[in-house]
């Protein structure tokens, strides 16, 4: 079996899925369908009766949310500091560590409006200045949000 440490994780074993392989700078491990791995350890991690560590927290939070620190703490109405204590820690209150197993879960399992919130705020996080365009239409307002350009004007 293959000890998995990614992201610091210490309790992950691989029985297959993994190759061994010779470099010049010593063994070498190549992961067959990584992405997929990292789906699967987030489902069981999300899944695990005992609470998470600081660890494992990080590691949905990361690989599974893909978020920061910064938009992980928006997402649960906290700061950013208190996201980092967590996981540095491994003291998380109870309800964080229910509610980013839902919001995995959620996302995970296509809970579509669950997973539009979260994308949302990823697009939040890379946004640049935005400008908000309505228009009239027979059904009512439309909205549309463009790049704004440095000189005010919308981005074509």
């Amino acid at each position: 079996m293959y000890h998995y440490t990614d992201g610091g994780l210490k309790n992950v074993w691989l029985v297959n899925g993994y190759k061994v392989q010779k470099t010049p700078y010593g063994e070498g491990v190549s992961i067959e369908d990584l992405d997929g791995l990292c789906v699967a350890i987030c489902l069981a991690l999300a899944k695990k009766p005992s609470p998470l560590t600081g660890t494992e927290f990080r590691y949905i939070r990361s690989a599974g949310l893909m978020q920061s620190q910064a938009g992980l703490a928006k997402l649960l109405g906290n700061n950013e500091q208190a996201i980092a204590r967590w996981e540095k820690t491994g003291k998380l209150p109870g309800w964080a560590d229910k509610l980013v197993r839902l919001l995995y879960l959620a996302r995970a399992e296509g809970n579509a409006p669950i997973a539009s919130v979260i994308e949302r705020i990823n697009t939040i996080e890379r946004a640049e200045k935005q400008k908000i365009v309505l228009r009239a239409a027979k059904s009512g307002w439309a909205s549309k949000v463009e790049s704004q350009g440095s000189d005010g004007n919308v981005a074509a």
